[in-house]
């Protein structure tokens, strides 16, 4: 007798957001771990993943009917505080609206929801922040994002709203990280840069929230008492000075010309100058995986290196 389908998992995952810098790590840690998984993007879907627009109630109402997941991991966001702040109407319907109905739709198959949130739900006054510390976030972008988790508990008991601060991994483009858009101040050292030095970051490698994700869901599967609020970080606070001099370090380039500037920044959205996150909820559970930064960075950065006699001496 013929074996059918023993290769098709039987566990299914929604990924949202999977043409974005975190759902394509997620929808790759899934797939490479034996889940069933479909990405959903909007407009760099095309051939790789379906095309959905998550503000069509109907759209999102037929590919969770369709595919009816076990999982949606919910990572489709407006993330950048400027152009929220700029285009509020958007960015709330992106992040508030579209959650929440989302949150019902996974409701509606009994999916396990996992909504991606930020530190920037918090003021960054007092930290380490655990998940049960009051929220007070400074900027359009922490608002929509904390009524967006509001809106999601409210539509779905079950859902897990994950917590992240700045995150970095393999772009497609420097801009698509605020840690990676650095790496060409860093690399041209004929021109001196300002470099924010106020801010505390605690950049965090997509692959390690990913795996999170996968391992929150996995968790779930055995325990149905996983749900609520959670956070991951990694662990090496750095300013943006800090992280360009690690990043030049990484490659072996000099930093004499990145300037630290300490003031606290006047142009664009408020943002936190510590917003750390305790993550001790998950480190019990026995969650969690942390890549060094310079590792993380320099598999980051190194297709964008413009001086190639680098790649030689570390690749031959």
């Amino acid at each position: 007798m013929e074996q059918e389908d023993v290769d098709i998992p039987s566990r299914r995952v929604l990924i949202t957001g999977a043409t974005g810098l975190l759902g394509r790590a997620v929808f790759k840690e899934f797939n490479e771990n034996h889940w069933n998984t479909v990405g959903c993007g909007y407009r760099r879907a095309q051939p790789r993943f379906e095309h959905v627009n998550l503000l069509d109630s109907i759209a999102v109402h037929d590919i969770v009917h369709d595919f009816q997941p076990h999982v949606i991991v919910h990572c489709a966001a407006e993330r950048r505080p400027d152009v929220v702040e700029g285009q509020p109407d958007a960015a709330s319907q992106l992040n508030v609206s579209a959650s929440a109905n989302l949150a019902k739709e996974a409701a509606g198959v009994g999916a396990f929801l996992i909504y991606i949130s930020t530190d920037y739900v918090f003021d960054g006054t007092s930290p380490p922040y655990k998940e049960t510390d009051v929220p007070n976030p400074l900027n359009l972008y922490g608002k929509t994002k904390l009524e967006g988790e509001k809106a999601v508990l409210e539509n779905n008991e079950e859902t897990a709203v994950l917590r992240i601060p700045v995150l970095y991994g393999e772009v497609e483009r420097l801009e698509e990280s605020a840690v990676t858009v650095m790496f060409d101040k860093v690399q041209f050292s004929n021109k001196s840069a300002n470099m924010d030095h106020w801010q505390q970051r605690f950049p965090t490698n997509v692959k390690d929230v990913a795996a999170v994700c996968r391992q929150l869901a996995e968790k779930r599967m055995q325990d149905p008492s996983i749900k609520g609020t959670f956070h991951w970080s990694g662990n090496e606070q750095m300013t943006k000075y800090e992280m360009a001099c690690a990043i030049a370090d990484a490659f072996n380039l000099p930093s004499s010309h990145l300037r630290p500037i300490t003031d606290s920044p006047v142009v664009g959205a408020l943002r936190p100058r510590n917003a750390q996150l305790d993550c001790s909820k998950l480190e019990m559970l026995g969650i969690g995986q942390r890549t060094p930064f310079r590792t993380g960075i320099r598999e980051s950065l190194w297709p964008f290196l413009v001086d190639k006699r680098w790649r030689q001496t570390v690749f031959h």
